[in-house]
């Protein structure tokens, strides 16, 4: 099937529709997702109560107050970053695919959902039952790289990996019952041989 018109006039449709909802936002509604406090006269004497930063520094702002002493929490905040750098270390898996692990697949799930939680809770008044469970969850983001990773990959016992990677994709395909195209490829080598 040749590239253009199908996928041009495809493409070119999908473009717009979003503009159509774009400009709905710009010409009609254009304050629709703004914050509220952007509309305060601005004070330089007086500083917001509750100022936090854009969303995706929210998990480690979250991190940050969570830990009692500055020094630690900015230690803890950091280091939530720098662990990520060890990461290849203290995986010790042999297997380094998910597909293969059915309990790293779990865990990190976990791990996720206590990525979102620790940005719920970043946006939110460091006082009360949220800094407890900041601090759990804190501690579970740690815990899941120090701890759970090394463990999991020294206890869990991986599933069979395939000889190849088209050895596994033929087989999704298979179960799915469809042919694709690799399969014809695969055929075509058969064939040759």
């Amino acid at each position: 099937m040749p590239f253009t018109p199908y996928a041009t006039l495809k493409d070119g449709f999908a473009m717009v529709c979003f503009l159509i909802f774009f400009s709905w936002f710009v010409f009609y509604t254009p304050n629709y997702l703004g914050h509220a406090d952007n509309y305060i006269k601005a004070n330089s004497l007086v500083t917001p109560s509750h100022i936090v930063p854009e969303w995706y520094f929210l998990p480690f702002y979250a991190i940050l107050r969570a830990i009692p002493s500055k020094l630690g929490g900015v230690l803890c905040m950091f280091g939530a970053i720098a662990v990520l750098f060890v990461l290849p270390w203290l995986d010790t898996s042999k297997v380094r695919s998910g597909k293969y692990r059915p309990l790293f697949k779990q865990f990190f799930w976990v791990f996720v959902g206590v990525c979102v939680l620790l940005g719920w809770l970043g946006s939110k008044p460091p006082e009360g039952w949220y800094v407890t469970i900041s601090q759990i969850a804190t501690f579970y983001y740690f815990a899941h790289f120090l701890i759970i990773l090394p463990l999991l990959g020294m206890l869990e016992t991986p599933k069979p990996l395939p000889a190849s990677i088209a050895d596994d994709v033929l087989a999704d395909e298979e179960k799915r019952g469809g042919h694709s195209a690799l399969a014809n490829l695969a055929a075509a080598r058969e064939a040759q041989r």
